[in-house]
């Protein structure tokens, strides 16, 4: 029995996918449930499963865009694992080992058409000798890219010179990243404003809790549940950072679902905690280590990432000092956090050494006034450096639940 593999809608709104990687080859054998191939939407990548066990036969192939609900693949049910293969072996090999070395082309090759038109076309023009050339494409096939790729280092390169590259297709995630981002800065007002915070309260609150509480709850104290604390506070007093523009009207929330910049394979993704209004350091420490993981395993969907009225990115993590986060639309706001060095201060009119974060809020001025921004992130630094009174009610054990 031949069974048809169609692409399942990966979520509202989606119409097509495109095909990022196959993990499997043409006629391996797969279980049911195997992850078969990653498929990239404009929102997430995910994995398609194998709807049952048998013999795969590719209907597409890799960078293609297929329609959802679309056949990319047939399995054939009565196909058995070849010789010396358990079924379990076949399900182990996911990435099989493919011989990726471009095939030399010859001239008689080139000239009973192996080369496109658009290549013979350049290596007439350009007068490449047909012998020196390696095609990437398809049974070794000459590319236009890899006639301009010959063209542009003729009589460029010292001789011996290694002048590699690589030319590579992005991923409908990437491409939707990008025209979003492009939108952003076209079609928003958008600002900056910058402030500092003395971080000193709460490394010494971490310092003294962060093992009892992890031994109590089982996750780390960060520094990620004392911010988002800190922004649903200001975004409670500055309600307009928490509203973003539709058409002529604007929408304003009564909830914090605060989107937070992770780090995944398939490059920076932003996953929402839901309603953070209502939740505990605990249950905000739990919830981003939940985030974090199906992120870093390649695991998170479409509602996962969906919605979200604020946004925190943490550039820190990787030794930002200060920069100028862009806004993730349709929100009017992001707050951007940035690594934790020793500075001077003054302090009582002494300079002292304090261990001093910048703060960066970009804004869409078009909902958001000047003062409000400035507000907002002066809320901020206040409550992160007086987290015991303004985030904790000066009862700390209570509010970590010790």
């Amino acid at each position: 029995m031949i069974l048809e593999m169609k692409v399942p809608s990966p979520g509202e709104s989606i119409t097509e996918v495109e095909i990022a990687q196959w993990l499997v080859a043409e006629g391996d054998y797969i279980e049911k449930d195997q992850a078969i191939a990653e498929v990239d939407s404009d929102k997430a990548t995910l994995e398609l499963p194998a709807e049952t066990s048998g013999t795969i036969s590719l209907k597409a192939e890799e960078g293609d865009a297929v329609a959802v609900g679309s056949v990319v693949c047939l399995i054939d049910t009565e196909g058995k694992p070849q010789e010396g293969e358990s079924s379990s072996s076949a399900q182990v090999e996911k990435n099989p080992i493919v011989n990726t070395q471009p095939t030399p082309i010859d001239k008689s090759s080139y000239a009973s058409g192996t080369a496109s038109i658009a290549a013979k076309k350049i290596i007439t023009e350009k007068g490449i000798d047909v012998d020196s050339l390696i095609g990437s494409g398809r049974d070794g096939r000459i590319t236009k890219d890899d006639a301009v790729k010959a063209a542009v280092a003729m009589g460029s390169a010292p001789k011996g010179a290694n002048r590699g590259e690589e030319r590579k297709k992005l991923s409908m995630l990437r491409r939707k990243v990008a025209e979003r981002l492009v939108a952003v800065k076209n079609e928003t007002a958008m600002l900056t404003t910058f402030n500092e915070a003395n971080m000193a309260p709460i490394f010494a609150l971490r310092k003294e809790y962060k093992e009892l509480f992890s031994k109590k709850h089982g996750v780390g104290l960060g520094f990620m549940s004392f911010f988002t604390k800190a922004v649903v506070r200001a975004l409670k007093i500055f309600p307009d950072v928490n509203s973003m523009i539709d058409g002529d009207y604007k929408i304003s929330y009564d909830y914090c679902d605060i989107s937070v910049a992770v780090s995944g394979p398939k490059g920076l993704m932003v996953p929402v905690v839901r309603s953070a209004e209502k939740l505990s350091f605990m249950e905000i420490e739990q919830e981003i280590k939940r985030l974090a993981i199906r992120a870093r395993d390649g695991q998170i969907t479409v509602d996962d990432m969906t919605g979200g009225t604020f946004t925190i990115s943490n550039g820190g993590v990787f030794g930002s000092m200060l920069s100028t986060p862009i806004i993730n639309p349709p929100q009017s706001g992001i707050l951007g956090m940035h690594n934790i060095i020793e500075r001077p201060i003054a302090v009582n009119g002494k300079v002292e050494i304090r261990p001093m974060m910048y703060l960066a809020l970009s804004y869409d001025h078009r909902v958001i006034d000047g003062k409000e921004s400035v507000g907002f992130l002066v809320a901020i630094k206040e409550a992160l450096e007086n987290p015991e009174e303004i985030l904790m009610d000066s009862d700390i054990k209570k509010a970590l639940e010790l």
